[in-house]
């Protein structure tokens, strides 16, 4: 048992006085309750963290039936066709937010900022967010960012949806609010060049600031740049072990004229961005949508 020094005083007094009552039952004269070992191991530790209330159930985003279409790859590979099919399927009206990757963190602790590997997400994943699992309502509704393609395909799967592949996302891209094919504006593309250019904020606007395109697609352009699931196939060409496939001429402005489309700067500005990515990069303005089969609810 633990007393305390006067109480300890006491009952050594006591006991060579040859007085056989105990001092843990005899509070007159002054000796401290008893603490069991454990209460007193409990009163010592460190105190247990209280975590913020869960936030409250948030839904996923509206999905958009994208109708079957042709897509002109900007760099074809050698083995693939100057055009190709892009069967119907469904794409998220709007990148997927704050709100909702934080649902996720909640119910997917491995992938909350404090417990994600390192093989998964480089050191830079949510950095922004003041709290990891906690966040001020100013950032609710912009679209998460700073997200790795590992964390992007985890909640796609966890919504029971996928990311959407290159050739989707271009195909939906392409489109202004008033035609299938709006790069061929002049003023379409320069819209976004003039995006490209301007500094990143660390916290993006609200997702579905700027009016949709013919598809009823928000942000594919002027918001974020965002994962596709093969995002990594410009590189890769399978031919050789000693060469990554990555054709070392391509990013120089004379090799731009080899492209499918080579008034497209925007989509080779994306192509080279998503050259230069590893699946762990977490970029402060790139964040990611879901996209689903067509038959898919």
């Amino acid at each position: 048992m633990k007393y305390g020094l006067y109480g300890t005083l006491i009952l050594a007094a006591m006991q060579l006085c040859g007085c056989g009552a105990s001092a843990e039952h005899d509070h007159s004269v002054g000796a401290e309750p008893t603490v069991s070992a454990a209460a007193e191991t409990q009163s010592t530790a460190a105190p247990v963290a209280v975590l913020p209330d869960r936030p409250a159930p948030v839904a996923l985003t509206e999905l958009i039936a994208v109708p079957q279409g042709n897509h002109r790859p900007m760099y074809p590979g050698k083995n693939e066709p100057e055009v190709v099919i892009v069967p119907a399927f469904q794409l998220e009206a709007t990148p997927v937010t704050n709100a909702q990757f934080l649902a996720f963190v909640w119910d997917q602790p491995k992938w909350r900022r404090g417990q994600v590997k390192s093989l998964f997400a480089d050191a830079n994943y949510l950095i922004h967010w003041p709290s990891e699992l906690e966040l001020p309502e100013s950032m609710l509704q912009a679209p998460v960012t700073n997200i790795s393609w590992f964390a992007a395909r985890a909640y796609a799967k966890w919504a029971g949806r996928r990311l959407p592949m290159l050739a989707e996302w271009e195909y939906v891209a392409a489109a202004s609010e008033t035609a299938k094919f709006g790069r061929d504006d002049p003023d379409y593309n320069q819209r976004i060049l003039t995006w490209y250019s301007r500094p990143t904020p660390i916290v993006p606007s609200p997702v579905g600031g700027d009016p949709a395109n013919i598809y009823g697609v928000y942000d594919m352009h002027g918001l974020i740049w965002e994962w596709v699931d093969d995002f990594n196939t410009a590189l890769v060409t399978g031919e050789s072990r000693g060469d990554s496939g990555l054709d070392r001429n391509l990013f120089c402005g004379s090799e731009s004229v080899g492209s499918a489309d080579p008034k497209d700067y925007a989509a080779f500005m994306r192509f080279a961005f998503r050259s230069s990515l590893e699946a762990k990069y977490t970029v402060r303005n790139l964040g990611f949508r879901c996209a689903t089969n067509l038959e898919q609810l």
